[in-house]
């Protein structure tokens, strides 16, 4: 299938090989998955639906029966993979259903790919499942292929994404994902917590939770009463991380907004429930973009949030992402946005120059930001918050920490820390790492840091920081 994950949320994936072999006997279904970790979880669901009944799952185009391309359709240049990626499935293979965001507006799809089979829009597995029946039916005994309690995962062995929600109530002005996903519906506490359990006797070490936002999950539910190990929990934010930190790993909160309410996350962070990381998408710091934005929370003093959490849990690593060149963005906004970056002294930062979403009401703004002045502030922005960045790693130098294995090239361990999630934050390189495997978890010593990256050396006594949060 196509190229590995990228460095970024909307990398593409192909999927993983099984460990089984392909059977002739057994119909074979391929799938390439692109977009964010949503999208992800969204394939794995598919997947497991498939494996469950007997489909075998392959891992190159050649060898597929059908190929299910799961798209994204979030920016221009991430509807253009799609478009390319169903067009490499149709030229190498033949077969192709096509699924996910795109899919909520098919005829952009059967415009230009009027030869792919069917089309679904996202979070809709079984309409997905039901066209594979219908171009290539399932076998007659699904019973030698189980799928293993939690799904399959398209995620290495020892980390995992557990979607506790999907869709959205904000109505940004850039975004279109609550129309092609919905209003916010969260999935009940106890669901979610037998999955996560599953998946950690599976040997699952690290949850990374996601959602459209996952600070809001619950409200749709009116905080219920749920059930779990026969306990009794609200179906809120807080407590359902008090219960994930009963299964004794890492986990890694994504897409939260700095609602009020998120100060009691720091409480479980001192408390080593939960790691202490927060991926929060300010977006930008300038009040008046914030309005246009139509921003959640764009009221709320972010700043001096930020730093009451960081002296109540000095460990924390806080990431985020921001657009510049928003409509009607000035220079006096952009110095803004620079000067909120340098007291904030954000850990892990993404950036992009808005784009033009068909749909958004963002486009109807006036002031549009020339796409050379746009470009010009997205590389002032990157040189501002790398210096920021690296000042935040040195600090980490000298320090002991507990790390996870990702991959091993030849003595050397490509891991991460409580601060890096896969794929969009740095690495922890172990030097003369010895006999590891991915998934080990280490203690190491840091010993230098780079622009993204720490580099350390193998700990020779089992002591960690002294904080409890990690």
């Amino acid at each position: 299938m196509p190229a590995p994950p990228g460095t970024t949320p909307g990398g593409r994936v192909e999927y993983a090989p099984m460990t089984q072999p392909h059977s002739d006997k057994r119909p074979a279904v391929g799938l390439v998955s692109l977009g964010c970790p949503k999208a992800l979880v969204d394939s794995e669901d598919i997947v497991s639906r498939l494996k469950s009944e007997g489909y075998d799952l392959v891992p190159s185009y050649e060898d597929a029966d059908l190929v299910v391309v799961n798209t994204c359709g979030f920016i221009d240049s991430a509807k253009a993979e799609s478009l390319e990626s169903i067009g490499e499935a149709l030229a190498a293979n033949g077969k192709v259903l096509v699924t996910g965001c795109m899919g909520a507006k098919p005829e952009d799809i059967t415009r230009i790919h009027p030869k792919v089979l069917g089309v679904t829009g996202p979070h809709q597995a079984e309409a997905v499942v039901r066209s594979v029946h219908q171009h290539l039916p399932r076998p007659h005994d699904p019973r030698f292929d189980l799928v293993p309690p939690g799904g399959l995962k398209l995620t290495p062995q020892h980390y995992a994404y557990l979607k506790i929600s999907e869709g959205c109530n904000h109505k940004c002005s850039f975004c279109i994902i609550p129309s092609m996903r919905g209003r916010l519906v969260s999935r009940p506490l106890g669901m979610v917590m037998r999955e996560a359990e599953q998946l950690a006797e599976r040997g699952v070490q690290e949850l990374l939770v996601i959602s459209q936002d996952t600070s809001a999950y619950g409200v749709d539910l009116k905080y219920q009463t749920d059930y779990w190990r026969e306990r009794e929990y609200r179906t809120r934010i807080h407590e359902l991380c008090d219960a994930l930190g009963e299964l004794g790993i890492w986990v890694r909160l994504h897409y939260v907004y700095p609602y009020p309410h998120v100060d009691s996350l720091i409480e479980l962070m001192n408390a080593g429930r939960i790691l202490p990381y927060l991926d929060i998408p300010f977006q930008h710091a300038s009040g008046r973009i914030l309005k246009a934005m139509k921003r959640p929370a764009a009221s709320e003093n972010t700043l001096e949030r930020v730093r009451r959490w960081r002296r109540e849990c000095p460990d924390l690593v806080i990431r985020s992402t921001f657009i510049v060149g928003f409509p009607g963005e000035t220079e006096d906004d952009f110095q803004e946005l620079l000067d909120w970056l340098a007291e904030a002294e954000l850990d892990r930062v993404g950036c992009f120059t808005y784009s033009p979403v068909e749909g958004a009401a963002a486009n109807d703004l006036p002031g549009a930001v020339p796409t050379e002045v746009a470009k010009e502030r997205w590389d002032r922005f990157m040189q501002h918050q790398a210096l920021i960045g690296a000042r935040r790693l040195e600090r980490r130098v000298g320090r002991i920490e507990p790390v996870l294995v990702d991959s091993v090239e030849g003595s050397t361990a490509i891991a991460r820390s409580y601060g890096d999630a896969p794929e969009i934050d740095g690495q922890v390189i172990v030097a003369e790492a010895g006999d590891v495997q991915p998934g080990d978890a280490l203690s190491v010593r840091m010993t230098r840091a780079d622009q993204y990256d720490l580099h350390a050396v193998r700990a020779e006594q089992p002591e960690l920081t002294p904080s409890a949060a990690i």
